[in-house]
């Protein structure tokens, strides 16, 4: 599941370096990976159980999706630094909060499925 999560990121960093608007693409693709096979519940029982270690392979992941974004939103070098880190930290705890106890919070709230997604798509082009 890790590896699966790491490939999903990999294939946001194809996207996002060939599609020059890909942004809301990455928001989908970070919630399909959480949300789809249960990498969610295999995150929070890595959080739970204190075993960080087994998230090492989505660490180079991670590094290359911030590096990607960064190619998207810069348009030369002497572009001040966006808040790349900050904007994937959100969709990801997003993604996560979502896939482990979005739908009976959206319940609550009278939301449908996919508006945790539709709030990050709006938010991202604040964090670039």
């Amino acid at each position: 599941m890790v590896r699966d999560l790491a490939s999903a990121l990999q294939v946001a960093v194809a996207r996002l370096r060939s599609d020059g608007d890909a942004a809301k693409s990455v928001v989908e693709i970070v919630f399909d990976a959480f949300n789809q096979g249960g990498a969610a519940q295999l995150a929070a029982w890595i959080a739970l159980s204190n075993r960080y270690e087994h998230l090492e392979p989505v660490r180079d992941a991670v590094r290359d999706l911030v590096s990607a974004l960064d190619e998207q939103v810069r348009a030369t070098p002497d572009d001040p630094p966006r808040h790349i880190s900050s904007a994937l930290l959100l969709i990801s705890l997003c993604a996560f909060g979502d896939a482990i106890i979005g739908g009976p919070l959206r319940d609550m709230l009278g939301r449908d499925r996919d508006s945790v997604r539709r709030i990050a798509i709006h938010l991202l082009p604040t964090f670039l």
